[in-house]
């Protein structure tokens, strides 16, 4: 069999690596560390997992199968890293065809779901935190819930490392080992002062070491496009402002009165998740955000972010109007122009898949992720890998996620 070299050990990169070693390949997993990263977008407390895409059939069947593999990973695992609390998708008015909510509420129904409506006085007395003069109609999905995302990604490291996984943890990416048309490994600086007896450069950048593997998986989230310049006009990196908050009246924010929601999210691009453990509710949005580098000083919620998230409770959730927050930061997005992961083998260099563009909704997929990028390397057939192929022609703004705040023009 083969060696891989995975780099990035995030959500794609730890499952791809789990999955290569599974097929017999031997796997090198490169990571700057510390782990989980404190910067990637699969570090925080919960991602929602949930099975509503619109009409989108694709995506609602592998979230499904996802949802099922969750269950046996918290058997598996023996802890509960998936919380079926429920997903809620909710608007200000009537669903309409057309509408996220509505084309989830109709696929999910057809798909043979546990799904209520949330069009009745009765049905919204269950979550008193809501102002349901606001919000008048949507969908609730029953079987889905959210992934201690952090928690995962730390499991998952861990059973790699048992699964004989060789991790270089501290290890810096410089540049990819290639040659006239073929990748043949990857460069690395030692993050932690390996010295080296005589200088060496690759692409004006000091370096340690290199390793030799037969392929590379670049799974290294919204650092795409800066680690390897020639992905920039695929990918968009943007931050998302995220909230962790204390309520001053925590029961009405519990899981059986509270379940993971989206208000109005192509509209207002907020969503949130029960309290957790530690007693925080964490809100977040899912819009445009801005534009930046994963390590820019500038990464860091603003003082806009609070007010309009200030706005967004003070009418959604009063009696979260005024709760202290008690964390904040912001999430990278790394986004392709039509929504859809970038998961293929790059067509001129032999050797190196990339496995990107989340789009911030791929964490639900966790269970799958690693056998879709593992099928990429092998080039086996499957059919989710025509949505995720390699496609320079697609143009920005040529389709979107539906569930997603659009930047208004």
């Amino acid at each position: 069999m083969s060696k891989v070299i995975v780099v990035g050990a995030g959500i794609n990169g730890v499952t791809a690596a789990i999955e290569l070693k599974k097929r017999g390949h031997k796997v090198v997993l490169v990571d700057p560390g510390p782990l989980p990263h404190p910067l990637a977008a699969s570090t925080d407390i919960s991602k929602a997992v949930r099975r509503a895409y619109g009409a989108d059939e694709d995506y609602t069947a592998l979230a499904d199968r996802s949802i099922k593999l969750w269950r046996k990973w918290n058997e598996e695992f023996g802890v509960d890293l998936y919380h079926e609390v429920g997903v809620m998708f909710v608007r200000r008015r009537e669903m309409k065809p057309g509408d996220f909510e509505r084309e989830s509420f109709k696929m999910l129904q057809k798909r043979g779901h546990k799904i209520e409506r949330m069009n009745s006085a009765q049905l919204w007395k269950r979550f008193p935190a809501w102002n349901p003069e606001l919000y008048r109609d949507g969908v609730l999905e029953l079987e889905a819930g959210y992934a201690e995302s952090g928690h995962v990604v730390a499991t998952l490291i861990g059973r790699a490392k048992s699964l004989g996984i060789e991790l270089r943890q501290g290890a810096q990416f410089v540049a990819l080992d290639e040659d006239g048309g073929g990748v043949h490994g990857v460069v690395l600086a030692d993050s932690v002062g390996d010295a080296v007896s005589v200088p060496r450069e690759a692409n004006g950048f000091p370096y340690s070491h290199k390793i030799a593997g037969d392929f590379v998986v670049m799974a290294v989230g919204a650092w795409t496009p800066y680690l390897l310049p020639f992905t920039k006009k695929f990918f968009r990196v943007n931050g998302q402002p995220v909230f962790h908050l204390k309520p001053r009246q925590p029961e009405l924010f519990a899981a059986e009165r509270f379940p993971v929601f989206g208000a109005d999210i192509t509209t207002t691009g907020y969503y949130g998740f029960p309290t957790n453990r530690e007693g925080v509710v964490k809100i977040a949005n899912h819009g445009p955000g801005r534009e930046m580098s994963p390590e820019s000083p500038k990464r860091a919620v603003i003082p806009e972010d609070e007010s309009n998230l200030r706005e967004f409770l003070a009418s959604t959730f009063p009696s979260l109007a005024d709760a202290p927050i008690v964390y904040s930061r912001v999430c990278m997005y790394c986004d392709t122009h039509d929504g859809h992961f970038w998961i293929a083998p790059h067509p001129d260099r032999e050797g190196l898949v990339i496995a990107a563009g989340d789009c911030g909704h791929g964490f639900k997929f966790a269970p799958v992720l690693g056998e879709i990028i593992a099928d990429a390397v092998e080039e086996k057939p499957n059919p989710i890998l025509q949505k995720f192929r390699w496609r320079p022609d697609v143009r920005a703004g040529s389709g979107t996620d539906v569930a997603r705040l659009q930047r208004k023009l």
